[in-house]
């Protein structure tokens, strides 16, 4: 009878110990640079006086994505809360490699979420991944990783969290997000490994690369503090969401001509059946073709980029199960114009120009 591995301790990090009440910086080898030197990454270790869960919230597995890294360094500098128990273990850059180059990608061209749980002896994503599990999921009990959509492209802030799985649905409810997207997540990832080695583990898809959007920031921490007082690890009230749907699949609208798209729609959007998408047309405004929704849904994410070619993604559309998306509409109705799901819409739309046509038939 093989035995099962002692969980490590989140108060002992080699030689340094951060014990309950304190919190501590430390430095995590993940490999080697050209020259033999560690290559390392910050974590830092937030303790409760009195015992409770472990949970990671992690940022930048992919180098460019640094919404999440700007929350989890405000949670490190502003302490918005404080934590009575349990265990936080704040990672703002998982992938330094690519954090470092502004890139998605490891230096080998490897996505290394899609190389967990990885190995000893295998490529440098691999053994990257491999150290993460090893040091960091095995020691927590709850993940929450931060991402953003992939360059020229934006998300409405949405988790995406296994369902089926009692504890991550919690996790996920409890977050407080409008949108929830069903899924286990793609082999290879980090929430999907973690989930299978039992550290419940979501992941929150908002904004865009290479930035730090205030109002996707402000969602994250909402959100961290929600799932802690979820917990019992904080005294905070939980902050219902304007409405809360769940959706089981989503769908990219593509370009059928190239051209040059006017936007009807914007992040966070309402669609029904038919409803105009965005006009391509020439540079000159000359119209090709228009591009509508083939049923309805919530817009969740689209491509910041208005020139397209046949085929380029334009608008990622999520539909929810049956009968709910009147909630979500009713839930716009009600918002309020100050609420952070309003001006998280309104701070998304800014990047591109949003014409709403009078005429949608």
């Amino acid at each position: 009878m093989t035995r099962k591995k002692a969980k490590p301790e989140v108060g002992r990090w080699g030689t340094v110990e951060v014990p309950p009440g304190e919190s501590r910086e430390v430095k995590l080898t993940l490999s080697e640079s050209y020259f033999g030197a560690d290559s390392r990454i910050p974590v830092y270790v937030w303790r409760g006086k009195e015992p409770g869960p472990t949970v990671m919230v992690s940022a930048a597995v992919h180098g460019d994505e640094i919404n999440g890294t700007g929350a989890i360094r405000q949670i490190i500098t502003d302490k918005p809360f404080d934590l009575r128990a349990g265990s936080l273990v704040l990672v703002p850059v998982i992938n330094r490699l690519g954090f470092e180059r502004h890139s998605r990608y490891l230096p080998d061209r490897r996505d290394l979420n899609r190389c967990f749980p990885g190995s000893s002896g295998g490529s440098l994503a691999s053994r990257l991944a491999h150290v993460i599990s090893r040091e960091l999921v095995t020691r927590c009990d709850y993940g929450i990783d931060l991402h953003t959509a992939a360059v020229r492209r934006t998300n409405f802030p949405n988790v995406r969290a296994d369902m089926d799985d009692p504890k991550v649905a919690a996790l996920a409810r409890a977050f407080g997000a409008e949108l929830i997207v069903h899924g286990k997540g793609p082999q290879g990832s980090l929430r999907r490994s973690a989930c299978k080695a039992g550290c419940a583990t979501l992941i929150l898809e908002a904004g865009e690369v290479w930035k730090v959007e205030p109002t996707v920031m402000e969602y994250a921490i909402r959100g961290v503090r929600n799932c802690l007082s979820s917990l019992g690890m904080i005294d905070d009230p939980h902050e219902p969401p304007a409405y809360q749907i769940i959706a089981d699949k989503s769908r990219w609208v593509r370009a059928s001509r190239g051209g040059f798209l006017q936007f009807h729609v914007a992040p966070g959007d309402i669609v029904d059946a038919g409803d105009l998408i965005a006009t391509n047309t020439s540079v000159t405004g000359r119209e090709y073709n228009v591009i509508k929704a083939p049923t309805a849904g919530i817009v969740l994410g689209m491509t910041t980029i208005p020139s397209v070619a046949p085929g380029d993604p334009v608008c990622h559309i999520a539909y929810p199960n049956g009968g709910t998306l009147d909630k979500a509409t009713r839930g716009h109705a009600d918002a309020h114009p100050q609420s952070l799901h309003e001006r998280t819409r309104d701070d998304l739309a800014t990047g591109f120009v949003v014409t709403r046509p009078d005429d949608e038939d």
